[in-house]
C-alpha cells in the first residue's frame, strides 16, 4: 500500500466531516470552492497568533456562517467584542470581491438580492491544542524556523501529544534536517498510528518550515481516543 491518501479524506463521511457546508450547481460550483480556499488561507495567516485550528463554512442564498476553531478565543474575540466586529466587516469585504459574488450566475443574484452578503461569525475553543494535528504541526514548523535542536523539538513534542491523552502520534522531517548537506527524512513515533482502519480518528497536517537551507517537510499524524 502506498500510503499516499490523505488520513483524513479517507475518513470523510465516517469519522471526519466536511468543512465546507453549501449546494450549488455546476456554473457557480467552482467560483465557491475557490472562495473557500482563498478565505481559508487569509484566514490561517491573519488569524495565526490565536492559534486558529480549523474553519468551519456554511452558506446559505444570502448568508454565509464561518464559524473558527481557535486554542485562544481571546484574541480573536478582542476587548468588548471589537474583534469579532473588524473580522466580520473583514469577511464581508473579502466576500464582496470575491468572484463567487460576482458571477453572473450567483443564487443571490437570481433571487433578486443586490445588497452585501449577511455573515454571522462564530468562534469554538480547541479543548486540547496537543491533541490537533495542525497546531501540533505548525508549533514544530515555528521552533525548527527559530533554528532549535529539531530531535529535542520533536521529541518533547510526542511526550506532550501522548500525555494529553492520544493513542499515537507520528511526526516525519524531511530537508535538509539541521542545515545537513544531503536532504534525509526522521520518523518520531509513539503508540499506535492505525493509517488503513478507518474507525479509528487519525488526524493529519502537514506545515512545511522555511529554513536558511531552505524548507523541511513537517508531517503529523495523531490517533485520538475515540469519544
Amino acid at each position: 500500500m502506498g500510503q499516499k491518501i490523505n488520513p483524513k479524506g479517507f475518513r470523510i463521511g465516517t469519522v471526519f466531516t466536511w468543512s465546507s457546508k453549501w449546494f450549488a450547481d455546476k456554473r457557480t460550483y467552482k467560483e465557491l470552492v475557490f472562495d473557500d480556499a482563498k478565505l481559508r488561507e487569509v484566514l490561517m495567516a491573519k488569524l495565526k497568533p490565536a492559534g486558529l485550528a480549523n474553519i468551519l463554512i456554511e452558506r446559505s442564498i444570502n448568508k454565509i456562517k464561518v464559524t473558527l476553531f481557535v486554542s485562544r478565543p481571546g484574541v480573536v474575540i478582542g476587548r468588548g467584542g471589537s474583534g469579532l466586529e473588524e473580522l466580520k466587516k473583514f469577511i464581508e469585504h473579502f466576500m464582496r470581491t470575491s468572484p463567487g459574488f460576482q458571477n453572473p450566475y450567483d443564487l443571490r443574484k437570481s433571487a433578486g438580492d443586490t445588497g452585501r452578503m449577511k455573515v454571522e461569525l462564530a468562534v469554538e475553543p480547541v479543548k486540547e491544542p496537543n491533541l490537533n494535528a495542525y497546531l501540533v504541526a505548525q508549533n514544530v514548523s515555528d521552533q525548527l524556523i527559530r533554528r532549535m535542536p529539531h530531535k529535542r523539538i520533536c521529541n518533547q513534542t510526542v511526550e506532550r501529544v501522548m500525555s494529553a491523552g492520544a493513542k499515537g502520534v507520528r511526526i516525519v522531517l524531511s530537508g535538509r534536517i539541521g542545515g545537513a548537506e544531503i536532504g534525509r527524512k526522521e520518523k518520531y513515533q509513539a503508540g499506535t498510528v492505525p493509517l488503513s482502519t478507518i474507525r479509528e480518528e487519525v488526524d493529519y497536517a502537514n506545515s512545511p518550515a522555511l529554513t536558511k537551507s531552505g524548507y523541511v517537510g513537517v508531517k503529523v499524524w495523531i490517533c485520538r481516543k475515540s469519544s
